[in-house]
């Protein structure tokens, strides 16, 4: 890390009229609001392209596509805690010893689905949806924010776009908690990037609330934190880089903690709850000989497009790592602790993509290199990209027989 890339510490201000100030954060989020609008506007083309591609191929052949968005695979727990809270424990029909315990899902997802199904007339699934659909375009705006801050509107435009249109996109449009943790995290990063430690502290908490490797953010928050309290002397009298600091793992520690003596296995029960779904951290062995499995053997094509993301997302870590302009530390940490818990973790290989969507600093090195692409290239690109994120996304739900 070098010093630019550490936390700003903003002089101490005058403090205005409370009145004056809400109009001036009111006047600033409109602002920002206008100069995203185009681009969440491209975000929102594509993913309701993508989404009518599926239901239009859904209903041919006989599924419903708001079952297939909103209640399917992980879909089904969320609903489930979100009906009857957690308690559910059920032994897999196919595989000896693999449990199946609804612990393993974090809380903040199902959470906001039941409070939006008790104050409004949406079904659980319903609210599931919208608790998705919302979350991506927050996502989609504070990827933009960040882009904008770091790189300019036009490549915060095309980091939008491209994560609107990455071959598992679906994802985004479906009552899973992807969205949801993405925006967390874009946000915090904003906050922190900004010097607003305290926002991106409790916007961190709020991350390692909704995903198991929400985790990333807080990481990212408290490296950079610990970098700016050795850089700046001055930041150290601050109590809100401190605070901000403390918050950020405390909603997955916290809810990891829980979860571990609610299993009743005490503090690191939450591990064994995830190893006895057959999910564990093995450095990457599993995947290693899934990959030997396909390459020597033939399987669905959703595997070989599994090998395809995490070959693409390894050679952009690389970029981002060695290559010119590097992004801000706080970008770096996030996507590197996220690569590692995706490829390193065991089992679920066709899952590998979908954990890795929260990593949208991978698309920087496209982003860029669009930016400074002629046009006729820009546009055969994206072409090439919304044909294949939108067959392969309706493929996903209504073909592949495997979990997402």
């Amino acid at each position: 890390m070098s010093a630019d890339t550490a936390v700003p510490v903003r002089a101490p201000e005058p403090r205005p009229a409370s009145g004056n100030a809400r109009v001036r954060r009111a006047e600033r989020a409109r602002a920002a609001l206008r100069r995203a609008a185009p681009a969440l506007a491209f975000y929102a083309a594509a993913r309701l392209t993508g989404m009518a591609t599926m239901a239009a191929w859904a209903w041919w052949i006989g599924r419903h596509p708001r079952t297939l968005l909103g209640h399917s695979w992980d879909g089904i727990w969320y609903a489930g805690i979100a009906r009857h809270g957690y308690g559910l424990i059920l032994p897999s029909p196919t595989t000896r010893g693999v449990v199946f315990n609804d612990l393993a899902f974090f809380p903040l997802f199902p959470g906001l689905v039941r409070a939006v199904s008790t104050v409004t007339p949406l079904s659980v699934v319903g609210a599931g949806l919208f608790v998705a659909w919302l979350s991506a375009v927050l996502a989609a705006w504070g990827i933009y924010a960040l882009g904008e801050r770091l790189y300019g509107r036009t490549t915060a435009t095309l980091l939008v776009v491209l994560w609107g249109l990455l071959p598992h996109a679906i994802v985004q449009s479906m009552a899973y908690t992807e969205p949801l943790m993405t925006a967390f995290a874009a946000w915090a990063l904003y906050a922190l990037i900004t010097g607003r430690p305290l926002w991106a502290g409790a916007l961190s908490l709020l991350a390692g609330l909704s995903r198991p490797n929400g985790i990333a953010v807080a990481a990212a928050v408290v490296c950079v934190t610990a970098h700016t309290l050795w850089r700046q002397p001055e930041a150290r009298r601050n109590p809100r880089v401190w605070t901000g600091a403390a918050l950020a793992p405390l909603g997955w520690t916290g809810y990891v903690v829980w979860a571990g003596y609610r299993s009743g296995n005490g503090l690191f029960g939450y591990f064994e709850v995830q190893r006895l779904w057959g999910s564990r951290f093995d450095f990457g062995r599993d995947a290693l000989r899934f990959v030997r499995h396909l390459i020597t053997g033939r399987d669905s094509m959703a595997y070989y497009m599994t090998v395809a993301v995490i070959a693409v997302a390894l050679v952009a870590l690389a970029l981002l790592l060695l290559e010119p302009p590097r992004p801000h530390a706080a970008l770096l940490v996030y996507t590197l602790v996220l690569v590692v818990i995706a490829v390193g973790g065991s089992s679920y290989f066709a899952s590998k993509p979908r954990f890795l969507m929260p990593a949208f600093p991978l698309l920087l090195p496209a982003a860029l290199a669009l930016t400074r692409a002629r046009r006729r290239t820009l546009l055969t690109t994206v072409t090439a990209m919304a044909g294949l994120s939108f067959f392969y996304g309706t493929y996903l739900l209504t073909v592949a027989r495997m979990p997402m």
